[in-house]
């Protein structure tokens, strides 16, 4: 399974529209075996959706992202995470425990909205 984070400054980027970097992070039994940083600048809402099919992303984890982009990426069959906040490595440590709920990792003004 590939899991895509928005990443900035080593932090969830938080808004998914304007991210100029993802952390893909392929993860084998809770378990992850290989993590690189991709370019995600300058592309399309269209071509955004369709570089994270491409990568074979299943699952991403963002900040906050509009209902246009989020529409593209569900239509590919990749669940989103949204309104997540926190630094990269816990996120993806938390998503991984199945602990993401946690209200740490949500961002401010967000609530219980996730």
């Amino acid at each position: 399974m590939k899991v895509a984070v928005t990443a900035w400054e080593n932090r969830i980027s938080p808004l998914f529209d304007a991210t100029r970097t993802l952390l893909i992070a392929d993860v084998h039994n809770r378990v992850v075996t290989e993590k690189h940083l991709v370019p995600f600048d300058g592309l399309s809402p269209f071509s955004r959706a369709a570089t994270l099919e491409k990568l074979g992303v299943n699952t991403l984890i963002c900040g906050g992202v509009s209902d246009f982009f989020a529409n593209l990426i569900e239509a590919r069959n990749i669940r989103i995470i949204s309104f997540v906040a926190g630094r990269v490595d816990q996120v993806i440590d938390a998503y991984l425990r199945g602990a993401l709920c946690h209200k740490k990792f949500r961002m401010p003004g967000c609530g219980a909205r996730q």
